[in-house]
């Protein structure tokens, strides 16, 4: 099958699903409205469906022929902002909007279900869709794992649209690709005096303030970028008193599993130290996140050459950086042993999160062939 040419032929039934999906945002784990409509367009396709969490929905497209299993996952959860971009079917749920392209990944993941069901006689294994719930949020790929909806899978693949890329245009990273995340909160607990004799005391705020700037500075030993962000700092109730409390949080991100050690360890060793330079204690508070996305060599090629042969060369971007920012598909590549994650040409020049990002549906048409064609490829 030319999957290209038939993702075109069918771009009209895509668009109107981009747009009752784009009209419907949910948030994460209350995607109930969007769970059904996803659910119903499967069973239409013959395709059998499991639900599990709250909302999660997989889909399980049995081949013609025998061979393995390869999945195929999108994120359905939708983000508290409201919508400026004043398109025709812009949000009609107040205060909650696509604002990451969700729509647009849900509609693709459809369209590739639709290309491959019209082909499964073909097929040599079976495809696994994953519906995912809360991406934005608590992440819902570990639960799904956890519930058994990768048995069996041997790569996973995925998207998410990019708005730096024009739509037709695919963006293909080798090795690590997302950060993982960990967020933290440090409380600083020195002696409280009068501002006056700071002598007599032992300043929190001090100690915090040198424990802030010196965490933001902090690098990995192989080199790959390392971002430790500070967002608050407390401390204090008036200008004349040392405080004995100071509080702050943040987030780090690394690239792979030995950064993020390396760092997690780096970090708390420089709060000992600075606590223990100013006669002061502290605690603290992490708490890990997604694990990031390290995309594996094998299934990255298989998708950077189909995309190469169904769109050409030029719409074809290698992606030099990775991207700081998080995602849980990781989970998903980790579990199953295989699988890469692609960007997708969004056509949109506002930033994802926007309350203006409004995708090109184009990259849902593009979308959904890659995906068809890799997945059939894979399975082959």
């Amino acid at each position: 099958m030319d999957y290209l040419l038939r993702a075109k032929e069918i771009e009209a039934e895509l668009d109107t699903i981009r747009q009752t999906l784009h009209r419907h945002p949910e948030m994460g784990n209350k995607e109930v409205f969007t769970s059904a409509f996803i659910a119903d367009y499967l069973k239409g396709l013959g395709i059998e469906i499991h639900h599990m969490l709250e909302t999660a929905v997989v889909g399980i497209l049995r081949g013609g022929k025998p061979g393995r299993k390869a999945a195929l996952r999108a994120d359905m959860d939708a983000l508290p902002v409201t919508e400026e971009t004043g398109c025709s079917f812009a949000s009609e749920i107040p205060g909650v909007m696509h604002a990451c392209g969700h729509d647009i990944h849900v509609t693709s993941a459809l369209g590739a279900a639709k290309l491959l069901s019209e082909n499964r006689d073909t097929l040599c294994g079976d495809v696994v869709f994953l519906f995912q719930p809360d991406e934005e949020g608590n992440g819902g790929a570990e639960r799904m794992i956890a519930e058994g909806a990768l048995k069996g899978v041997t790569a996973a693949f995925g998207g998410h649209v990019a708005p730096d890329l024009p739509a037709g245009t695919v963006g293909i990273r080798y090795g690590k690709f997302y950060a993982a995340s960990d967020e933290f909160t440090v409380k600083v607990h020195g002696v409280s005096c009068h501002g006056a004799t700071p002598e007599k005391g032992v300043s929190s705020l001090l100690c915090a303030s040198e424990m802030v700037q010196n965490l933001v500075k902090l690098k990995a030993s192989s080199g790959d970028r390392t971002v430790v962000s500070v967002g608050s700092l407390h401390a204090g109730t008036a200008g004349n008193i040392i405080p004995a409390l100071a509080a702050f949080s943040g987030i780090i991100r690394t690239l792979g599993p030995a950064n993020r050690k390396e760092i997690k360890e780096k970090v708390l060793s420089l709060i000992e130290d600075t606590a223990k330079k100013y006669g002061a204690t502290a605690e603290f508070i992490f708490t890990s996140s997604y694990d990031g996305v390290v995309n594996r060599d094998e299934e990255t090629r298989l998708v950077e050459e189909t995309a190469r042969k169904l769109f050409g060369d030029d719409h074809v971007a290698i992606i030099r950086e990775p991207n700081m920012t998080t995602e849980d598909f990781g989970y998903f590549i980790d579990a199953a042993g295989g699988g890469s994650f692609a960007h997708i040409g969004a056509g949109c020049t506002y930033p994802l999160h926007s309350p203006h990002f409004l995708p090109d549906i184009k990259a849902a048409v593009c979308a959904s062939a890659l995906y068809a064609s890799v997945i059939a490829s894979y399975l082959s």
